[in-house]
């Protein structure tokens, strides 16, 4: 018997969703599909992206939050790698560049694949990649 998986939907702990809301939906272009109160102040939020879904969830409780994020539990936040097909990454590198996101253009992996890496707010690394042409 084999499971029947339709998508994926990884959850994302972040220091302030109303900065990582907008850095997703405003500059990346990711659609609220969902949240635990209709603001930006939410707890949680689903986003989709073509048929990339994700969610964000407060990484405090309500008045528990520090003044900055803990490094000890940001420094985890580098080993997450959140890879994204996109058709046309030089496209993509452009459009981030003119919204001020901060990466190195786009490379080819020993692999194959053309990719544009670069963090989120929080730390995450965020790559678009697609094969590259031969």
């Amino acid at each position: 018997m084999t499971l029947a998986v339709n998508g994926v939907a990884p959850l994302l702990h972040v220091y302030d969703m109303p900065t990582a809301l907008s850095f997703y939906r405003d500059l990346l272009g990711f659609a609220v599909t969902g949240q635990s109160q209709p603001r930006d102040e939410c707890d949680w939020a689903m986003l989709q992206l073509g048929d990339a879904v994700l969610m964000l969830n407060t990484a405090y409780d309500d008045g528990e939050r520090p003044g900055s994020p803990e490094p000890a539990r940001v420094a985890a936040h580098l080993d997450t790698c959140l890879y994204f097909g996109c058709s046309d990454v030089d496209a993509a590198y452009e459009l981030l560049r003119a919204r001020g996101i901060v990466s190195d253009p786009p490379r080819v992996a020993w692999y194959g694949m053309k990719q544009l890496y670069f963090k989120d707010p929080d730390g995450y690394q965020l790559c678009f990649q697609w094969p590259a042409k031969p």
